[in-house]
């Protein structure tokens, strides 16, 4: 392709994603196939002979887009939101076409600081605590791919924090002892396996009626571990939890933590998940979904949801950047630089891959094109629009609400059981014009309807609910 062609395709191209979005809500929100449908639509080997743009775009409104699941789609009620925005997509673009690669400052200064200084500025926007900006002596943040990365993360900083180092060197776990609730995310257990933390060495806390961590449960359980000889290190809070946005007490949590690890050691790492609740602190009336990260050790949560800011894109705090570094840290000779000497930061060290990158530019996109006051109406608007859902089922004689409506997010059940609301989900579903999914908290199955596509508007919620009322 020539630069020339280049310049052709890419306006055609940014017209088609244009078509795409602004239509998005006629197409059918999930395909109605099987497995191996796509597989088998497409040429079964790689091709000996070169095509044009246009017969390969045919081939793409054929076969992949009328395939996808539609995240950006009005009824995208599942889950929770992937949203993006025009100025993320031209980041994007940028970020592609610069084709650097950010693993260090040297092999990118402008993709360092730039993302040094997008961490400061949600920070603020968030109003998260100053022990997190990066120009203090032992704080910082980072921007991860996902609020799995981000966990991992945490857990290998507060891995080598409790043995000094030395698990590095001996790789023994055996004593380390992990906490978080059933309702904390699948994605905290995995990196535990991963770091080396065995089964039976996850302690599941208890929870309350709103389904928050219980400090006291959680006190109890460290307690009885250190009076077995085990080594408690590392107790995850979860402001947002997937199922129902349950919230835990991180203040509370963390006074717990220190009834155990009160010989001044901090031992103990606490982590705060907010993955899809955090963003909602743009807005000043929601920051209490932030209480208690002034007494975490770690942070993240996810532009790349609720925020506008394509996939991928967690942003990643920490106050003890010395034991991330310690962690996670290996200097080979080709890797060494008179920069990162003098104290420039080399981001490959914050994260588990060496390469990166530059996700930073999404985020200075976002706030210098479209500002935060968009985001902040945006947040209110489905704030609004779950309120008078939630609302709406309260007042049905068949339905009940589930869990504490919080946020963008109501989960509800049938009356009559969990096989009805596994029907009334897949009718409801059975439509193609919205998606709700299903989950299960304390074996109890929930339809589950988050609101929090940008493009949702009330239309979308009442067709939403017609099919939940004329079904139920």
């Amino acid at each position: 392709m020539t630069p020339d062609e280049f310049r052709a395709a890419g306006h055609a191209m940014v017209d088609r994603i244009a078509a795409y979005l602004d239509s998005v809500g006629e197409q059918r929100i999930v395909p109605d196939i099987a497995p191996g449908d796509v597989y088998a639509a497409l040429p079964p080997t790689a091709p000996t002979t070169t095509t044009d743009l246009d017969t390969l775009m045919a081939d793409i409104d054929r076969v992949i887009i009328p395939n996808l699941s539609h995240w950006q789609h009005p009824g995208w009620f599942a889950y929770f939101p992937a949203n993006t925005s025009y100025a993320s997509i031209l980041a994007e673009l940028l970020s592609a076409g610069l084709g650097v690669q950010g693993m260090s400052w040297v092999t990118s200064p402008a993709a360092t600081e730039v993302e040094t200084l997008m961490c400061d500025w949600m920070l603020d926007l968030l109003d998260l605590p100053w022990s997190f900006r990066s120009d203090t002596a032992t704080g910082g943040g980072v921007i991860q791919g996902s609020a799995s990365e981000a966990t991992l993360v945490a857990i290998l900083a507060a891995r080598w924090r409790a043995t000094q180092g030395t698990v590095n060197d001996t790789g023994d776990t055996s004593r380390l002892v992990a906490y978080r609730t059933a309702q904390a995310h699948s994605s905290i257990d995995k990196g535990l396996r991963i770091a080396g933390i065995g089964e039976q060495r996850i302690r599941t806390v208890a929870h309350d009626a709103d389904l928050a961590m219980d400090p006291a449960d959680l006190a109890r359980q460290m307690a009885a571990d250190v009076d077995a000889g085990l080594q408690p290190f590392f107790v995850c809070s979860t402001h947002g939890t997937t199922s129902t946005l349950a919230m835990d007490p991180t203040a509370a949590i963390a006074d717990a933590i220190d009834t155990v690890d009160g010989a001044g050691t901090h031992c103990v790492w606490l982590h705060v998940d907010a993955a899809m609740a955090g963003i909602a602190a743009l807005d000043p009336d929601q920051r209490w979904v932030n209480d208690g990260v002034d007494r975490a050790d770690s942070y993240c949560t996810n532009p790349h949801k609720w925020m506008g800011v394509n996939f991928d894109c967690t942003l990643f705090w920490t106050v003890d950047r010395h034991a991330m570094l310690g962690a996670l840290s290996i200097l080979p000779a080709y890797l060494r630089s008179a920069a990162a000497d003098s104290g420039a930061i080399d981001y490959r060290d914050w994260q588990i891959p060496l390469g990166r990158r530059f996700r930073a530019l999404k985020l200075l996109f976002v706030l210098r094109l479209d500002g935060v006051e968009p985001i902040i109406e945006m947040l209110r608007h489905h704030l609004r629009l779950a309120n008078d859902l939630a609302a709406r089922v309260a007042a049905h004689p068949r339905l009940e609400i589930a869990a504490p409506p919080r946020l963008g997010l109501v989960c509800l059940s049938h009356i009559d059981g969990d096989a009805a609301t596994d029907a009334l989900i897949e009718a409801v579903n059975a439509s193609g014009r919205h998606l709700v999914t299903r989950t299960e908290v304390d074996g109890r199955s929930l339809l589950r309807v988050s609101i929090g596509a940008r493009t949702t508007a009330a239309e979308h919620v009442d067709a939403l609910w017609d099919d939940i009322h004329a079904h139920s």
